[in-house]
């Protein structure tokens, strides 16, 4: 897997940690660049912690399933992207009913937007990559997308761009897992033969 496919993981995962940034940052008037900061930083280690986590478990299966990895690898992908996707054409925007600012909030929000990144790392552990360079630049990826989304949401007081990040992300991450089983098995390409 190279920097490219690596870089648009990175950045498919931080769709969630856009959304939240956008509409925590439209519905809290009263963020800091400060608090931007504390936000981005937490959604971004949490990201890049765990893909770490992920791979450590898929590592220790690793054998017993080595020839069905791109198959493991196509259907977390596809489920995540698939996931992301519906949550993002069923959720309906309204208006904030916490207070990102409180330590148990911003974890919560932090734990709940690397969910996909944990199970990403399983996959991971499958393919041949560096999991210290990944979980790195999921960690930087994840940073400055939220910190762009909280800026965005400050600047804009319009919701317009989450319900699409997750989208956008969504199918991202589709088109990854596509790649991946056609890597392996070659089907795009026996298509045009």
């Amino acid at each position: 897997m190279g920097l490219l496919e690596l870089f648009l993981i990175g950045l498919g995962l931080s769709m969630d940690c856009f959304a939240v940034a956008i509409s925590t940052s439209i519905c809290q008037k009263c963020l800091k660049m400060k608090d931007f900061l504390k936000i981005s930083l937490s959604f971004g280690i949490f990201q890049g912690g765990m893909p770490l986590l992920g791979w450590l478990l898929g590592f220790n299966f690793r054998e017993m399933i080595s020839d069905y990895d791109h198959w493991v690898s196509f259907i977390i992908l596809l489920a995540i992207g698939a996931k992301m996707i519906f949550e993002s054409l069923r959720h309906i925007a309204n208006g904030s009913t916490y207070n990102i600012q409180k330590p148990f909030v911003l974890f919560s929000l932090s734990v709940a937007t690397s969910i996909d990144a944990l199970v990403v790392g399983v996959s991971l552990a499958f393919l041949n990559v560096n999991i210290f360079y990944a979980a790195t630049s999921f960690t930087l990826i994840t940073f400055l997308v939220s910190l762009l989304g909280l800026y965005i949401g400050k600047h804009t007081r319009k919701f317009i761009f989450g319900k699409n990040a997750e989208i956008i992300g969504g199918i991202v991450l589709i088109v990854l897992a596509i790649k991946i089983l056609n890597e392996h098995l070659g089907f795009i390409s026996s298509l045009w033969q």
